[in-house]
């Protein structure tokens, strides 16, 4: 587990609803249990910092960073993707982006990156393809420094599912569920602090987790198999999170005081 990555799931799990903020020896503390270290969490720190997620703030507590507005409008789309907050209803059409790619490789290769975060997939050069239309699409286009061209269509043959790599997608959640148990297990900790125990345990779930918001689009159901594998998945994760919950936020409380 990256320090950098880490330090998202803290402020996008458990500081969202505590001003996105927390002075650096809590946010040391809280990624202790996870094994990341002091030196890492200060360098990833700094490095969120000089991209625009985290800026400082003087707390009461000493020193402290704060979600930027745009950090935080990311982990609040993350956050409802994650939890699964919203369920949108699919009018059976598709949303094309015609993009016209930035000469930069750097930029092309991020903004490859983030369509297909956001839940696009390239249906042919150029040209991306998502069941709903995603509001985030401005912003990345933006941060690119491309536009695009946006086309609304009835139909399209053959069916743009076969964009996405529903098999691998499918080994994924499976792999998932059947490592979940050991998953567990091993962010057990053996301090006899049981809040201490649970917060590491969610947090190894939530950070695992998170990883399909980089490869699963949320399509309609109705464009998924009967038996797919990602359904029993997300009631497995949040059966387990919401278990953990309690006692990982009153770690979270007791560290933050």
């Amino acid at each position: 587990m990256h320090a950098r990555s880490a330090l998202f799931d803290v402020y996008g799990d458990h500081l969202r609803e505590r001003g996105s903020q927390a002075p650096v020896a809590g946010l040391v503390q809280l990624l202790e249990p996870v094994g990341i270290q002091a030196p890492a969490v200060r360098t990833a720190i700094s490095r969120l910092v000089a991209q625009h997620w985290l800026e400082p703030v003087q707390l009461s507590a000493g020193r402290g960073y704060r979600a930027t507005g745009r950090a935080i409008r990311w982990l609040e789309e993350a956050g409802a993707r994650i939890y699964r907050r919203v369920d949108q209803a699919w009018d059976g059409h598709w949303q094309l982006a015609l993009v016209d790619p930035p000469a930069d490789r750097a930029a092309r290769n991020r903004l490859r990156a983030d369509l297909t975060f956001i839940g696009y997939a390239e249906l042919a050069p150029q040209v991306w393809v998502s069941p709903f239309a995603r509001a985030e699409l401005d912003e990345v286009l933006q941060r690119a420094g491309s536009t695009a061209r946006r086309v609304h269509a009835d139909a399209i043959e053959p069916g743009p599912v076969a964009a996405w790599d529903l098999d691998a997608l499918a080994a994924a959640y499976g792999a998932f569920v059947d490592n979940a148990d050991a998953l567990l297990d091993r962010a057990s900790s053996a301090d006899d602090d049981p809040d201490r125990e649970a917060f590491a345990a969610r947090f190894h779930l939530v950070h695992e987790w998170r990883k399909f918001l980089f490869t699963d689009p949320g399509l309609p159901d109705e464009l998924l198999p009967e038996d797919w594998a990602g359904r029993t998945a997300a009631e497995l994760f949040t059966s387990e999170a919401e278990r953990l919950k309690p006692a990982a936020d009153r770690y979270v409380a007791r560290v933050l005081a």
